[in-house]
Order: structure tokens, then C-alpha cells, then sequence
């Protein structure tokens, strides 16, 4: 039974311009520095994401790029942020360790008060992920599982931490996305879609129980990275590739906007890895 059109919600974002990336090293399956990146391509591609967007009705902050980090244009992994609360993060790989200083200024310095640094290795909502009720946690490749209490400590918010066991879904954003956080209120439920086979049997049974109607993708659109997608309540930025999860979507009264971020998949990224989300207090 199709579901009635759902509502959207304003969001702010934070985005980062890829005007350094490349692949020069590889720290997750999808990286290989053999295959040139079309920069040009990407900056397009980039581009089509964040205006789709402003013309959705979202906020765009952009993040100014490093010439030493190419891989800041994955803006999601530099913090997490709740609340108006800012968790910065620690990066698992030397490559990246230098990204958390830029995003922890940038925060500071447009009016964020709360900004912690982290003394257990997050790679922000790369492995975080907000819904009105909780955060869900991954680990198992890149974040501590100590991150864990850390996050839950500093957000008020239980922590329910999920064991990713595909090295290709290395963070939880790639194998998981919040449709509709939820009221945080009884029966104000979060709805996502995911992945099984990233999870651990245990991880599937608890998402399984705390999601009961979760829509499950299969493997050939987790491979197109459709798990890795950006919802604000009604339209859903996916890769376009992930065409499986497009009539799925539209039956539970989503609309899906398909975006094509093929050059930044080099990385191993794609809509949610290169948005971080500004949660208001």
C-alpha cells in the first residue's frame, strides 16, 4: 500500500568544495590510486549536489578546502553535531588526522560554543548517526568502540553501537541512512533503510528489532553506495545508480532525487559522505 507524500524538513548542511581531492593513498576498499580523478567532473557533480539542496529549501554552509587534505570534501566525517553541540573528530588514518583541527576552528568560529575534541579515535557521521531518539554508532574498521560512551556522555542521548563486518562498508553511513528521525516521543519511531550483510548477526538482530519496517536494500544497491543518502523527511539524495531503492522509496511516500557522484565514489564516498548535518539546539 503506497503511503501518503511525508513532509519535509528545513536542514542546514555543511559542505566542503573538493578543489584538492584526489586518491593519492587508499584507506578503504573503494581507494585506488591507479584511476585518475576528473576533477572538473567532480567539482560538477559537487556542485549539482549542493544546489539541489538550496533549491530543495536547505541551508548550505561550505566549509573552505586544505590544500593538504584532500579528502576534507568528505565534510560528514569531521564532527557530529547535536543539539547545537559539537563532537569533533579523530581520525582513525595519519592521512586524515589534520582534517579535525579545520573543522574544529571552522565550528568555533561560526558561533558553535560547545565544540569538544574527542579523546577516542570518531570519524564524525561517518560512524554517528542521529535520529530523535538515539544515536546509532558503528564500528568495527575506523571508530573506537570507547567513542561510544564518549558521544553518549557528552549528547545526553543512548548510544547503540552496531559491528560493521564488510570492509567495503567501513562506516556506518554507507551501510545505514535515517529516512525520518522519529518525534523521540512513544511511537514516534525513526524509519531507515540499510543494509543486512554489513552488520554482524547480533547488529541485524537489533536493528531488526528497533526497526521493524526498515527497508532493507540488497547487495548490488549497497555497492552503488544508495546507503549512503541524505533524507529531510520526504526527499531522499541517493546515488543514482541505486535504482532498486527507487520504487521502495516512493511506496513509503518518499520521493527520491537520484544525484550522480561517481567521481567522488573514487574516494569511497557519496551524498551523506560529503554532507555533514548542522543540528540546531
Amino acid at each position: 500500500m503506497r503511503t501518503s507524500r511525508r513532509s519535509a524538513t528545513p536542514r542546514r548542511y555543511l559542505m566542503c568544495p573538493p578543489t584538492y581531492f584526489r586518491v593519492s593513498y587508499s584507506i578503504n576498499p573503494w581507494m585506488d590510486p591507479g584511476k585518475p580523478v576528473d576533477l572538473a567532473l567532480a567539482h560538477t557533480q559537487w556542485e549539482d549536489l549542493r544546489d539541489r539542496y538550496r533549491a530543495l529549501g536547505h541551508t548550505v554552509e561550505e566549509l573552505p578546502p586544505h590544500p593538504a587534505f584532500p579528502d576534507m570534501v568528505f565534510a560528514a566525517n569531521g564532527a557530529t553535531v547535536v543539539d547545537g553541540r559539537v563532537l569533533g573528530a579523530r581520525f582513525a588514518f595519519a592521512e586524515r588526522h589534520g582534517e579535525a583541527a579545520v573543522h574544529a576552528e571552522w565550528y568555533r568560529a561560526h558561533g558553535f560554543r560547545a565544540v569538544r575534541e574527542p579523546q577516542n579515535v570518531n570519524e564524525g557521521e561517518g560512524d554517528f548517526v542521529v535520529t530523535a531518539s538515539w544515536l546509532l554508532a558503528g564500528r568495527g574498521f575506523r571508530s573506537s568502540p570507547l567513542s561510544h560512551a564518549e558521544a553518549q556522555e557528552y549528547f545526553a542521548r543512548p548510544v547503540i553501537g552496531l559491528d560493521l563486518v564488510d570492509p567495503r562498508y567501513y562506516h556506518l553511513d554507507t551501510a545505514l541512512c535515517v529516512l525520518d528521525p522519529g518525534s523521540g516521543e512513544p511511537g514516534g519511531r525513526a524509519e531507515v533503510m540499510y543494509y543486512p550483510g554489513a552488520f554482524s548477526a547480533g547488529s541485524r538482530a537489533v536493528l531488526a528489532r528497533l526497526f521493524p519496517d526498515a527497508l532493507l536494500a540488497g547487495p548490488a544497491d549497497a555497492a552503488a553506495f544508495g546507503l549512503n543518502a541524505v533524507s529531510d523527511g520526504r526527499h531522499v539524495l541517493l546515488p543514482q545508480a541505486a535504482v532498486g531503492l527507487f520504487g521502495p522509496l516512493r511506496e513509503r511516500g518518499y520521493e527520491p532525487v537520484g544525484m550522480d557522484l561517481t567521481e567522488l565514489l573514487k574516494g569511497g564516498g557519496s551524498v551523506k559522505c560529503v554532507t555533514g548535518e548542522l543540528r540546531p539546539g
